[in-house]
């Protein structure tokens, strides 16, 4: 699985997947998302979590947020919920981790030959998500950790964290946090719940649980995010 803030329209996927190809080439690779907000750890944490149930226990995810590339962020392996994840300790797997009940760490002290500086997404966490996949990954690749550096906790995040081509705007708030009977505000604007869009008329806003158990704001045959002004990382709030 691959998740990371690349975009679809540049050359990076495209040599993350050769190196995928290459070391694991029977791995099913499935592009979960490349359009993320670039450098915006947090919310792609919270989104990371939310998703992650939705595949199989055994994926291994690649996941690829890392302004701090290059830098004094360790490169990390970490196994929760059933499934391997492989990126930098930057707090994008922390999510994942505060609220899995049994976890696992390892820095990933090999490095390639040809490193380069800035593209770690290919030349590092490729190559060790292939072979995590593979089953050819070898002790000595490893270092196990006790902790993350970066831990941004299990608590929900009250704020849109993706906003989909129909306007959707998703929040990190969880279902089971959520209460239909209450409004919630963002921008100045007070939304009620609904079910599905269907069930409020056209043009109108609502706050509904969406399939992968996230508090999302929308607009019936419209774009909330555009007529509210909404962009990721905005607050919103409950009330009454």
């Amino acid at each position: 699985m691959l998740f990371t803030d690349f975009g679809t329209a540049d050359i990076y996927v495209g040599q993350v997947k050769s190196v995928l190809h290459r070391l694991a080439p029977h791995a099913s690779v499935i592009d979960l998302a490349h359009d993320l907000q670039a450098f915006n750890i947090r919310a792609a944490a919270h989104l990371l979590d939310a998703l992650k149930d939705s595949f199989q226990e055994g994926s291994v995810f690649l996941c690829v947020i890392d302004p701090g590339v290059g830098g004094t962020r360790r490169p990390i392996v970490m196994h929760a919920a059933g499934r391997h994840f492989v990126g930098p300790d930057n707090g994008l797997l922390s999510v994942v981790a505060a609220r899995a009940a049994e976890k696992r760490f390892w820095s990933i002290v090999w490095r390639p030959v040809g490193l380069s500086d800035s593209f770690h997404g290919r030349d590092l966490f490729a190559p060790i998500a292939a072979q995590i996949a593979a089953g050819t990954l070898t002790p000595g690749q490893l270092q196990t950790l006790a902790a993350l550096a970066n831990d941004f906790g299990a608590d929900d995040l009250e704020q849109i964290i993706y906003i989909d081509h129909y306007g959707n705007a998703c929040t990190g708030i969880r279902a089971d946090h959520a209460n239909a009977e209450k409004i919630l505000h963002a921008k100045g604007r007070r939304i009620d719940r609904a079910r599905v869009f269907g069930d409020v008329s056209r043009g109108s806003m609502l706050w509904y649980v969406n399939s992968h158990g996230l508090v999302e704001i929308a607009m019936n045959c419209g774009n909330a995010a555009g007529a509210l002004g909404l962009q990721i990382g905005d607050p919103v709030s409950w009330a009454g």
